[in-house]
């Protein structure tokens, strides 16, 4: 027989714990354990993009809230190959009156999209507005514009 007392995770000893403020939604939970995973991951995290061809342009927009383009942003090209890259640091501090929560983010993020041939770098273009990176980069007269083709799947 054992000693294992049994641990209700959402009962009344909850309460008590010093890591919980009062009780938690299961969302809360949830965006609390994808900052786990998020983080868990060496070298820079990835950052969501999308992209598209608007009439003769490649447009990459990049999620990045919160940052400033001028100190947190860099946008580069190189042999091809466009280069997003951000450093984020944020505090944020919420003090009531028995109450005291402190959280932070930082850390590093890029992410690397090769350009079509014969895009130009000097006519790439970058903006800044309401937390979106957006990249035009002309793509050249010759470039094909084909939809999408499915591809046949054949079993192995």
């Amino acid at each position: 027989m054992t000693d294992a007392r049994r641990w209700p995770p959402f009962g009344p000893g909850r309460r008590n714990s010093p890591f919980n403020a009062g009780p938690r939604s299961p969302m809360d939970l949830l965006d609390s354990m994808e900052r786990l995973f998020e983080s868990s991951s060496s070298g820079p995290a990835s950052i969501r993009v999308e992209e598209f061809v608007d009439g003769k342009d490649l447009v990459v927009r990049a999620e990045m809230p919160g940052l400033d383009p001028e100190k947190d942003i860099e946008v580069s090209i190189e042999n091809g190959v466009l280069r997003i890259s951000a450093h984020r640091e944020e505090k944020e501090e919420h003090k009531e009156k028995d109450r005291y929560r402190s959280e932070f983010r930082y850390g590093s993020f890029r992410r690397d999209i090769a350009l079509p041939d014969g895009v130009k770098d000097e006519d790439i273009q970058a903006s800044y507005a309401d937390g979106v990176l957006n990249v035009r980069a002309p793509l050249p007269d010759d470039a094909k514009h084909e939809g999408p083709r499915k591809l046949p799947v054949t079993r192995g």
